[in-house]
């Protein structure tokens, strides 16, 4: 504020004034650039290295996701022979079972639309020419994924009942014994083709418990085949 006059403008706006008064002069050759300058964040920069932030989190070595400790295996006898590093029996039953189930699905799915290309509605005759219609192609459409979500989801979730049953048995004989080897399997086979038909009476549960006896000695086959 100036002492002997009417003037309450600050430094600030005087200086603005004064910029403003010397790019309005003619014959001035001062121009400002009001183009924001782009600034790069610190983790673009060509000198930022993530590795050394923390030499503990190995940032600089490559993420192996089915690699598991030695020390949290499963250290029963004979669990090494595996297709997949387990630590026990829950990844057994996880795998087992979702394996299973997806498997199920894809084959339920593909005897329902076998089922659906069988069964598509037949046309209809027209009376007064007497010639056949062909049925709309959304109504045999409809036929066919009808049959898919009928047997799909069916077959899904008999093999992964199975596949759970499976896995729980040879866990129990698993431990009860000590050791884990083709003779668990197949017992683990055979009790759960039984307790999965154990209510549609023997003959049922004889029939069950035979397949599955064969299925765990083909996997078994397999296991030795690939090792």
């Amino acid at each position: 504020m100036w002492f002997f006059g009417g003037s309450t403008k600050t430094d600030g706006e005087t200086v603005a004034v004064a910029s403003e008064s010397s790019e309005n002069m003619p014959g001035s050759n001062i121009t400002r650039d009001t183009t924001p300058a782009a600034v790069l964040p610190q983790f673009e920069l060509p000198a930022f290295d993530a590795s050394k932030l923390h030499p503990l989190a190995g940032l600089d070595k490559e993420l192996e996701y089915l690699d598991l400790d030695d020390e949290k295996l499963n250290t029963i006898e004979g669990t090494g022979n595996g297709i997949l590093p387990s630590r026990g029996w829950n990844d057994d039953l996880c795998y087992g079972t979702g394996v299973l189930y997806l498997g199920g699905l894809g084959l339920g799915g593909l005897i329902g639309l076998n089922e659906g290309f069988k069964n598509l509605p037949p046309g209809t005759k027209d009376l007064t020419t007497g010639k056949i219609k062909p049925a709309p192609f959304k109504l045999k459409l409809n036929t066919v994924l009808n049959q898919v979500t009928k047997h799909g989801p069916h077959v899904g979730n008999s093999a992964g009942t199975l596949g759970l049953l499976y896995n729980v048995f040879d866990s129990i004989l698993d431990r009860y014994r000590g050791k884990h080897d083709d003779y668990n399997s197949l017992a683990s086979g055979a009790l759960a083709g039984a307790f999965f038909k154990s209510t549609s009476g023997l003959k049922a549960m004889t029939y069950s418990s035979g397949l599955m006896t064969l299925a765990a000695a083909c996997w078994c086959g397999f296991k030795r085949a690939i090792n």
